[in-house]
């Protein structure tokens, strides 16, 4: 039996006026504000038997459980068989110059071909220089089916809507499929994490002095790998006797039009929809989407991405000609991308419900 249930109603009491008199105390304070009042009048509980009073009046704070659903969970992968089928892009591991500041390398490479596309040096892991290297590449190379990366900072965010990042869905609106490893399974990422180690042997011991040396290191690297090493892997041949640009074009952001929805939203730089001076939480990743919304019944709207639908409800219908006062998102992509197979939601790095 609990010592809590032990306890004299006066001493109980006590309990209970302290923490209500020092609200933002835990136990222990609180068990030693009992110990100056009452020393020698009575036995003092433990601080364990105070958190229960305290417990049992509900005069404790529980901790703020970690949100679960958005723990990343990896995608089904896929098999390349040609070029463009499939790219693989990663961070290898950062390390120092020798001026002393940090270089993160960026390397993309072609699965199918082991081409390598791009090995970049950053000072850091940054969204926005990382979006302009894809776009870079998609200019020279054209878009590819799939993209392959980890679960961490900038391919995908833990915080994000279902893991989504600014540069993830940058791919979905171009068309690109996105498949993301286990975490703590970098195996399945193995020929970009082979490569990694052929990369520090040869450009990093030492490392160059600044991060413009660097770069020239990884360029002479880029085009040793893709021009004259021969692979084992296909047939001793070297990548650019494999590799073709793909034949998808890099054109820009498609306009995206929403005919059979009832209107358009266009999400603000903080994540929202503001409609009729309603402030509609979405996403920050979709900062700048242009976004459809539909009434499919009394009170349900459904809120469309490109590739990726949202269903909103509201409550009341009293306060605003345009009915939404919350929004709940759902993981599902477009029906009409289901419908079609073009994407499923393991492709989103989502879980189907």
């Amino acid at each position: 039996m609990r010592y809590a249930n032990q306890l004299p109603d006066p001493v109980e009491a006590m309990i209970v006026r302290l923490k209500k008199e020092k609200p933002h105390w835990g136990a222990r304070k609180i068990r030693e504000l009992l110990v100056k009042k009452l020393a020698g009048d009575v036995r003092i509980p433990a601080r364990s038997t105070v958190h229960a009073v305290l417990d049992r009046h509900g005069l404790v704070n529980q901790a703020r459980k970690r949100n679960r659903a958005n723990r990343a969970v990896g995608t089904a992968l896929s098999d390349a068989t040609g070029a463009n089928d499939l790219w693989c892009a990663d961070f290898k591991g950062e390390f120092k110059l020798g001026n002393g500041r940090y270089c993160y390398p960026l390397t993309v490479t072609d699965q199918a071909t082991r081409y390598l596309l791009a090995c970049e040096a950053f000072e850091s892991t940054r969204e926005h220089a990382v979006l302009e290297a894809f776009r870079r590449l998609f200019a020279e190379h054209g878009l590819p089916r799939a993209i392959r990366t980890d679960n961490g900072l900038p391919f995908a965010s833990p915080n994000g809507l279902y893991n989504l990042s600014k540069l993830s869905v940058l791919w979905l609106r171009l068309g690109i499929a996105i498949e993301r490893i286990k975490p703590g399974h970098p195996q399945q990422n193995g020929r970009q994490e082979r490569m990694h180690l052929t990369l520090k042997t040869e450009t990093t011991r030492p490392p160059g002095r600044t991060l413009l040396q660097q770069q020239a290191r990884f360029d002479e690297f880029v085009s040793e790998f893709n021009r004259e090493r021969p692979h084992e892997a296909i047939g001793m041949k070297v990548p650019a006797d494999l590799y073709a640009s793909s034949p998808r074009p890099y054109r820009g952001l498609p306009e995206i039009d929403y005919p059979f929805h009832d209107r358009d939203i266009l999400v603000t730089s903080c994540g929202r929809a503001c409609i009729y001076r309603k402030k509609i939480n979405i996403s920050t990743v979709l900062a700048g989407q242009k976004l459809g919304i539909k009434e499919v019944d009394d009170g349900i709207w459904l809120v469309t991405s490109r590739r990726s639908v949202l269903r909103g409800r509201q409550a009341r219908r009293d306060q605003s000609p345009f009915p939404v006062r919350q929004i709940a998102c759902i993981p599902h992509c477009a029906s009409s991308m289901l419908q079609t197979g073009e994407i499923s939601p393991a492709h989103c790095g989502l879980r189907s419900s």
